[in-house]
């Protein structure tokens, strides 16, 4: 039997997704440790339920998907918004120098899992699937390009995404501690002797302001206009033959709005933009993991097992190696090469979690908690998406 959910029963259905995945981090300490969120929880255990039905052929569920593309692409809106070239420059030169660590990881993981993924005959967007898309990308991206890459003929895409993601999230926190403490052993460093840690505004500078009807308004203006001029985008490069993903226009014109506004020295609503953004991809991977076919992961388990544990050995050499001795060779780098770990395997929350307890037991290290956190919100989200692109057109 087949139920077929229209735009306002879906929408209902992934707010009961979330509410649970939220009653459920809060009483499993293990879910909570390894900041899984709150969608991925409940979209998961969902997911799980159409697993059986599939299989006992009792009960299907389909979804209208309207919702879930506007929740994407507005939620990428956002994260243009964040991409200011004046904060880059202000960050000085260790945020830039991070910024191109991060993204060279990029460029090797997906080159690493295109690789794989054709050395075992798979279809090369499924190594995709299994490289920066989820592992630097996160959730928010898997949940984007999962269906794009199932559209261009890579069957089971989204769920390979999806549970990457996941295995990241877990993966980046238990390889980050050992990998800095080897380094501070090695080169025998050690962290500030004062007990005393410097909270600095690692964001953007913008003076707290108080939340209104007004300014929520202006954020939803700014956020409808980047949405809609920029959907164009896409359609336009299509007609010339580069296939773009339908974020990726609004994200760039978020990204001219927020430069212009920088350089006339006028302010965006940048916390209210910021929220809608939260709220939106929250939305967005409910919706995206409750409708995710884990059965299609069944011919893949084992490909997939081998591209994540070299991807997972990748990352450790890289942040041992390169980002370590590209972001300076003293405390702060080994600091910034454990955060780079959860950064590179899962998501900046990973990546903070990593730094504090690894700085708790040796002292604190203001550069890497302002370098990481500005890269991770602000820049990496904006050049992975072009560099995923540009391996789709490659590969397509």
């Amino acid at each position: 039997m087949t139920f077929n959910f229209n735009i306002y029963e879906t929408l209902a259905i992934a707010i009961v997704i979330l509410l649970v995945g939220d009653f459920l981090k809060k009483r499993i300490s293990v879910l909570e440790r390894f900041f899984i969120p709150e969608p991925v929880i409940g979209g998961v255990l969902f997911s799980i339920i159409l697993l059986i039905g599939h299989n006992t052929e009792l009960f299907n569920f389909t979804f209208d998907g309207t919702l879930k593309t506007f929740l994407m692409v507005s939620f990428y809106a956002t994260v243009g918004f964040l991409a200011s070239f004046e904060l880059l420059k202000k960050g000085g030169v260790g945020v830039a120098l991070f910024l191109v660590c991060a993204i060279i990881l990029v460029t090797i993981q997906d080159i690493v899992g295109v690789s794989l993924a054709k050395m075992f005959g798979l279809h090369p967007f499924i190594g995709l699937a299994a490289g920066s898309v989820p592992l630097t990308g996160g959730h928010g991206t898997s949940g984007a390009f999962g269906p794009i890459l199932e559209q261009a003929g890579a069957t089971g895409a989204m769920s390979v995404a999806m549970a990457s993601a996941t295995f990241g999230l877990v993966a980046g926190c238990l390889i980050g501690g050992p990998i800095a403490k080897k380094l501070i052993e090695k080169h025998t460093l050690h962290g500030p002797s004062e007990e005393s840690i410097i909270n600095e505004n690692n964001e953007n500078g913008v003076v707290e302001h108080k939340i209104t009807e007004k300014s929520i308004t202006h954020a939803v203006v700014a956020i409808g206009l980047a949405v809609g001029c920029g959907v164009w985008i896409p359609a336009f490069s299509k007609a010339h033959g580069l296939a773009l993903p339908i974020y990726l226009g609004p994200m760039i014109i978020a990204a001219l709005i927020r430069n212009l506004m920088d350089a006339s020295k006028k302010k965006l609503p940048l916390k209210e933009i910021s929220l809608i953004g939260n709220i939106a991809l929250a939305l967005f991977l409910a919706m995206a993991l409750m409708s995710m076919k884990l059965w299609q992961l069944a011919d893949l388990a084992l490909p997939l097992i081998v591209i994540l544990l070299v991807q997972t050995f990748l990352m450790g050499v890289f942040a041992y190696f390169v980002t370590f001795n590209v972001m300076g060779k003293d405390y702060d780098a080994a600091v910034i090469a454990c955060g780079h770990c959860g950064f590179g395997m899962g998501a900046t929350p990973n990546a903070m979690a990593n730094m504090e307890s690894f700085t708790k037991a040796n002292g604190p290290s203001i550069k890497a908690f302002f370098v990481i956190p500005l890269v991770g919100s602000l820049f990496i989200d904006f050049f992975n998406a072009f560099i995923i692109t540009t391996f789709m057109n490659i590969f397509k």
